[in-house]
């Protein structure tokens, strides 16, 4: 049974950093591509960043970019999102998934390619 479990949220203010983790259990992720997503109250799940199996490639949604670094260690079946200078409209939670697509930037930005996702982790950023 695959599992991912997410952690590292919380409350903030603005321009603070976290450093979100997403644990996998069950399977090897070190063969698939790993994406983060966030969701805002009322609002549907979105793509944050995606990073590649081997982890040479990354995207990143362009609210994000220069702020957020998506990393993996696949020896130890961990996908980390490191968040800077977060703001009030990062506030959401956020899920780590298992995407099956290829290329990343293409198959990986929406949910509809995803296999698993964890529980999520609450982010909440005060202005």
């Amino acid at each position: 049974q695959v599992r991912l479990v997410e952690s590292g949220g919380g409350l903030v203010q603005a321009g603070d950093s976290l450093r979100l983790s997403c644990a996998a259990s069950g399977v090897e992720i070190g063969g698939y591509a790993m994406g983060w997503f966030r969701q805002a109250p009322g609002k549907d799940r979105s793509f944050v960043a995606v990073v590649s199996m081997g982890g040479q490639s990354v995207h990143y949604e362009d609210s994000v970019l220069g702020r957020f670094i998506i990393s993996r260690d696949n020896s130890k079946n961990m996908v980390y999102l490191e968040m800077n200078r977060l703001q009030p409209e990062d506030t959401a939670v956020y899920y780590c998934g298992r995407c099956l697509g290829n290329p990343i930037q293409r198959m990986c930005v929406g949910t509809s390619n995803y296999a698993n996702w964890g529980q999520g982790t609450q982010v909440t950023v005060s202005s």
